[in-house]
């Protein structure tokens, strides 16, 4: 095993995040003494949960803590963290009965922390209320969590060549060169968008409770309903609220601090904003001419519609209020390209990223160009800042590689037994954290029929999608365990 790695780190961070966790599994105990439900639960749960993270804790607490965490360690940190945090998730499951089938326990915590949104219930709505909370809750945490990774740790230690994505927004220089302050400020910005949206739920009749689910699930874009049809049964009122904070949390969290500041130059010439709200714009006309003309539905019903799903796929929420599949079969092809699509970096979102495929085009037409001027140079560059060919290659690298992380998927899902439609968008939609796919697994249905290896693959594939390949995969190298 590597000398270098410094596990009285890992184990630090690792003992943090049990201990935020069993503070949120406190919160719970509150909601089912609230509800009038068992405790049971929760306090188990805690009670495991709490005890680990505070031997790790109290082991960790008087170490030498001087070193900084190397990209080594991070990869090994981040892995685990996010695999552990999984199953302690499944434990209010599985105490409750509610899921007492370990896989599916596991299948449905991981796709909460990893804001995927992706279900095997087949009655949400049969739950305890205080199991409901403690699911969206999870939704929550996730979508904080992958903010804090992709915005501070990533770009920090140059992972996957993710600095690039940070460089117009100057993080170091305009919202502080300390990451416990960045922090602070991009938390408070997330609990606001979650307060301001259950304001607005709850302005249009919904009660607090599920106002408050539905927040956690659309601003970590996560997806996680508690009624059955998610957001179907809604008013319209309801429906547009949600499908402007999912449009919201699927841009970078770094864009709500310039507005704080007033520096909306800086954000008019951000080419990834501009490029998810134009795919979006575009792809949501596209289906509401296909609802409208090929279907005979109302206008405002065939513009509510096809926006309220293209968003909710594109910034990988997985809400719905409306069975796609019943579609024309080119609006269905277009929403299952829009999987690949993802929302804007450091966001909930998410997907291959806006910026990267803005990169992947650029690249493609500096092939053009280059073929009629051999000799002009001709630099790519995002934000009017010029791409080193070593991030360029990154990207390409990171988007060919997800590509072939999605057949070999696609590939598994097939020897369980599931159909070419099935399998290709399941594992689609993990890798992207959507939720519902196309198939047996879409809007409508669940993914309870599948098999338990089924069901861990494509928890595989959420965690590996989440973590953005690298993070996982490194670890299956043999350099990387190299003395």
């Amino acid at each position: 095993m590597h000398s270098a790695i410094n596990f009285n780190i890992i184990f630090k961070v690792i003992s943090r995040n049990l201990l935020i966790t069993s503070g949120f599994l406190a919160l719970c105990i509150l909601v089912a003494l609230y509800f009038h439900e068992s405790t049971y639960p929760f306090t188990h749960s805690l009670l495991i949960t709490g005890s680990i993270g505070g031997f790790l804790f109290a082991v960790t607490y008087r170490k030498d803590m001087h070193h900084e965490l190397t990209q080594h360690d991070a990869y090994i940190t981040v892995t685990i963290a996010w695999t552990i945090i999984g199953l302690t998730g499944s434990l209010p499951y599985i105490f409750s009965g509610s899921i007492p089938h370990f896989v599916d326990a596991y299948f449905e915590s991981v796709s909460g922390f990893t804001t995927t949104g992706s279900s095997i219930l087949t009655d949400i709505e049969a739950l305890p209320k205080s199991i409901l909370f403690w699911r969206s809750l999870t939704h929550w945490i996730g979508g904080i969590g992958i903010i804090l990774l992709v915005i501070i740790l990533m770009p920090s230690l140059r992972m996957s060549g993710y600095h690039i994505f940070t460089l117009e927004s100057s993080l170091q220089e305009k919202i502080k060169p300390k990451i416990r302050k960045v922090g602070y400020r991009l938390f408070y910005i997330y609990v606001t968008l979650t307060v301001l949206e259950i304001l607005f739920l709850r302005a249009g009749g919904m009660n607090l409770f599920e106002s408050t689910c539905h927040a956690f699930g659309t601003v970590a874009t996560g997806g996680f309903s508690p009624k059955n049809d998610s957001i179907a049964s809604y008013s319209p009122y309801i429906q547009y609220v949600i499908m402007a904070f999912m449009l919201l949390a699927g841009m970078n969290f770094v864009i709500y601090y310039f507005m704080i500041k007033r520096e909306f130059k800086r954000i008019r010439k951000n080419e990834e904003v501009r490029m998810y709200l134009g795919v979006l714009f575009v792809t949501g006309a596209i289906l509401t001419m296909a609802l409208y003309f090929g279907m005979g539905k109302p206008l405002e019903l065939s513009f509510r519609e096809a926006y309220f799903q293209i968003i909710s796929i594109i910034t990988c929420t997985g809400f719905a209020t409306a069975d796609y599949l019943l579609w024309p079969h080119f609006a269905i092809i277009i929403i299952f390209i829009s999987m690949f699509f993802g929302g804007s970096t450091g966001s909930t979102a998410g997907g291959i990223k806006m910026v990267r495929h803005l990169i992947l085009f650029k690249n493609i037409r500096r092939r053009f160009r280059q073929t009629l001027h051999p000799q002009a140079v001709m630099p790519i560059r995002i934000n009017h800042i010029p791409l080193s060919p070593e991030s360029n290659q990154s990207v390409l690298t990171f988007i060919t590689i997800y590509i072939l992380a999605f057949l070999f998927g696609s590939f598994l899902m097939t020897m369980t037994g599931v159909d070419i439609p099935t399998a290709t968008s399941s594992v689609a939609t993990c890798m992207a954290g959507i939720g519902p796919g196309i198939g047996s697994v879409g809007p409508v249905n669940n993914f309870a029929f599948l098999t338990d290896a089924a069901k861990l693959t494509l928890v595989f594939f959420m965690l590996l999608g989440r973590l953005e390949i690298y993070t996982i995969l490194i670890l299956f190298t043999r350099n990387f365990w190299k003395d």
